[in-house]
């Protein structure tokens, strides 16, 4: 049941679809865009809780709430930059953050959350639905997905170094919005684009950094997760195709290098 309460406080963060708010007894606000469909607002909520329930680092959540007239989310409040954040203060930390990144995606992948709909229809209805993309590259895509194999992992849908808050307990994951079930090489595929050409956060100082340390970041992280959940790196890039397709749907910075690479992929 959705409350109306306004313990709202002062603004810690602004993202692409909410903002963030202090809230009351050490708990947080998740406030979502007017844009934002109730859906998503109640898929996020529900999917924390499970994957909380499931003992991964993810924050509690305490319940959806109406604030100013726009839902939001009430989570328990994690201290601590980002992994993103932590890795651009301290480059030093890149191999560390790399690997701990990939021991994370394969404690996500041990668990499979049967409630959750399948990755496969999330990437046919976003490949669908991107306008960016050409009648035949869409269906070279939705060809290409078809090809693939199903699975029943648990899938963050969306896991790159700033969903990771580094707090004195250690990581803990957010941003769950996105969750799915399926393959989970999907999920690495779409981390392993997100870590070569995903788009900073808009304001994001010591960019050089990052953008120097990118490939190697990548490669320490996929070669970790295969150490712990071995798999080719053919069947990984096999994905990257589709997941760059469904990705176009976004209309995300990196939309002309994406589309690159889908053209690429048929010729």
């Amino acid at each position: 049941m959705m409350a109306s309460v306004t313990h709202m406080g002062a603004p810690i963060a602004r993202g692409r679809t909410a903002e963030v708010f202090t809230w009351k007894d050490g708990q947080v606000l998740k406030l979502f865009y007017d844009w934002v469909p109730p859906v998503w607002v109640e898929t996020e909520a529900k999917v924390s809780r499970l994957v909380y329930e499931a003992r991964l680092p993810a924050p509690a959540i305490e319940g959806v709430v109406e604030a100013e007239g726009r839902r939001g989310i009430v989570f328990e409040r994690v201290e601590g930059p980002s992994m993103l954040a932590e890795w651009k203060s301290k480059p030093w930390v890149l191999v560390r953050s790399a690997r701990q990144l990939a021991e994370l995606h394969v404690a996500i992948h041990a668990l499979s959350v049967p409630e959750l709909p399948p990755y496969r229809e999330r990437l046919e209805g976003s490949i669908r639905a991107a306008q960016a993309l050409p009648a035949h590259l869409k269906e070279a895509a939705l060809s290409a997905l078809a090809r693939l194999p199903d699975g029943d992992a648990l899938c963050h849908g969306d896991f790159h170094p700033d969903n990771v808050i580094m707090t004195s307990r250690g990581p803990v994951i957010i941003d769950w919005m996105t969750a799915v079930r399926g393959n989970s090489l999907a999920d690495v595929a779409r981390t392993s684009l997100l870590l070569r050409m995903g788009a900073l956060p808009p304001g994001t100082r010591g960019v050089w950094i990052i953008e120097a340390g990118r490939r190697l970041y990548h490669a320490i992280y996929l070669r970790r997760y295969l150490q712990l959940r071995p798999a080719s790196r053919e069947d990984i890039a096999a994905w990257q195709m589709p997941v760059a397709a469904a990705r176009l749907v976004e209309n995300v910075p990196e939309n002309p290098q994406l589309l690159a690479l889908v053209e690429a992929s048929v010729l």
